[in-house]
């Protein structure tokens, strides 16, 4: 039988893909008394797994108070709800 028969065929991995560790706003919300949201922070309360995955915020839920979030993507619904309650968003170097 040849070779390429006999070779189990399960897909491809692809090795250059980016890990993207996803934070709604509804979870940055249970953060109290937090006001610079990084992702030492993130870690630090266990909504981010991984230290090579980048962060991506969304805007799921909706955010009370005013927060600094540093992270390397957004989407735009999340700019916009994180402008509005006050706060300010920084893109980190990286994405």
């Amino acid at each position: 039988m040849p070779l390429t028969r006999r070779v189990p065929k399960r897909g491809f991995t692809n090795i250059f893909t980016q890990e993207w560790a996803v934070v709604n706003l509804r979870d940055l919300n249970r953060l109290e008394g937090v006001q610079d949201v990084t992702p030492q922070v993130l870690a630090q309360a266990g909504l981010v797994h991984g230290r090579e995955a980048k962060i991506k915020v969304l805007a799921e839920g909706s955010l009370s108070r005013a927060v600094h979030v540093q992270a390397h993507r957004f989407s735009e619904a999340a700019i916009a709800k994180i402008q509005a309650a006050g706060g300010m968003v920084e893109v980190l170097d990286g994405a």
